[in-house]
């Protein structure tokens, strides 16, 4: 929530500063290369000093947008001044990430229509009175990020459980057939001796032959 209302009033700031600067939105033109840091008058160095670390850095079109601010300071109040010297601090601060996207809601808030663009001048001018203290307090609430929480985006994997798995019972197992019970066998049959009958003696009258 901090971090949209820290880029929604840069935002807002920006929507200002093109009013003031009086310039074609960046994607209505292709904007030719810029003076460098080095190259810059005194005086539009004086009013840009808070973008003197990131000048040589910036777009050609965001150069081109800060150099017709500087020729229009002049001639704004007190309070529009002071206005621009923090909307360049502010926006010095921010992190590249955070330039990229107010950039992008830029390109898209230069083409709504005015009551819109009034609705941001409100708030950038809420912000702009807030002490600073509580300008500092946004700015560090806006650069902290929120870890995600894992399972919590779409398409992410949600982590394996680990509870004990669950025991698969064994296959069932057919029931056994009963026992074949054997057919009892036939009692022994007892078998007599054959008896053995005995050759009579041999006469002597045949032995002796």
């Amino acid at each position: 929530m901090a971090k949209k209302l820290c880029v929604a009033v840069i935002l807002a700031g920006f929507v200002v500063l093109t009013a003031w600067a009086d310039v074609p939105s960046p994607t209505a033109i292709v904007t030719p290369p810029q003076p460098q840091w080095t190259e810059l008058p005194v005086a539009q160095k004086v009013i840009l000093a808070p973008l003197s670390d990131n000048w040589d850095a910036m777009e050609y079109s965001q150069q081109k947008k800060w150099l017709g601010i500087t020729r229009r300071f002049a001639t704004m109040t007190p309070e529009e001044q002071r206005r621009v010297q923090v909307q360049m601090q502010d926006w010095a601060k921010l992190t590249p990430e955070q330039r990229s996207l107010a950039r992008a809601r830029f390109m898209t808030a230069n083409q709504l229509p005015a009551e819109k663009k009034q609705e941001l001048r409100q708030k950038w001018e809420e912000y702009s009175s807030l002490p600073e203290e509580e300008k500092e307090r946004l700015k560090q609430q806006a650069a902290s990020k929120s870890v995600p929480k894992p399972g919590s985006l779409p398409g992410s994997a949600t982590p394996a459980s680990t509870a004990a798995p669950t025991p698969v019972a064994p296959p069932a197992v057919g029931t056994p057939s009963p026992p074949v019970e054997a057919s009892p066998l036939p009692p022994p049959v007892t078998v007599a001796p054959t008896p053995t009958t005995a050759a009579p003696p041999a006469s002597e009258a045949e032995v002796r032959r």
